[in-house]
């Protein structure tokens, strides 16, 4: 058994048979070229576009359930699209980042470690929101990074404050969930 680091979690992993794979090993060589030429249409970089295509695989690979795809294609395009959308969410929360520091003063800004730090915080943390709608993640870090109160954030989304109050109990109940597992009745 070894660790595999996927998406900044470790998983378990088992030395396996290639026959033990299913159809994996048959998609790959039929549509990994293919998909890769796909992602570099969008992305622009064809290193960027290798890591996307074997993070789909790996996706693929750790699916529970039995394969039965009718339309390949489709399928690997679905993860991988799923993925860049993540990986262009990422840098630009991190370019985000990265443009509040310049605007610090240079006395107070953070070293090299600690803007490593806040980089891996800030994916954390955008992956334990990122099965929210965009509206329940951007009350969740209104509220906590600045504060709002509910009747601000309601303002700020066109929204009724019942309705920040439900936004609010999703993302708690999504970070609950990602760093404890499902709560239990």
């Amino acid at each position: 058994m070894f660790l595999n680091i996927i998406d900044g979690r470790a998983v378990k992993a088992m030395a396996v048979n290639s026959s033990d794979l299913g159809p994996v090993p048959v998609l790959y060589a039929e549509h990994q070229s293919w998909l890769h030429a796909w992602l570099h249409r969008r992305v622009g970089c064809r290193e960027q576009a290798a890591d996307l295509v074997q993070d789909t695989f790996l996706r693929v690979l750790l699916r529970e359930e039995t394969l039965r795809i009718r339309q390949p294609r489709a399928f690997l395009a679905r993860i991988a699209h799923g993925l860049m959308v993540d990986a262009f969410r990422r840098a630009a929360l991190e370019r985000a980042y990265l443009v509040e520091l310049a605007q610090l003063p240079e006395d107070v800004q953070p070293g090299p470690e600690e803007c490593l730090a806040a980089v891996q915080a800030l994916r954390e943390i955008d992956r334990l929101l990122s099965g929210l709608s965009d509206k329940a993640r951007a009350a969740f870090i209104w509220r906590q990074v600045e504060g709002l109160g509910q009747r601000e954030i309601a303002e700020r989304l066109g929204v009724s404050v019942p309705r920040v109050h439900q936004y609010l109990a999703q993302a708690t109940l999504q970070c609950y969930t990602a760093l404890y597992g499902a709560p239990s009745d």
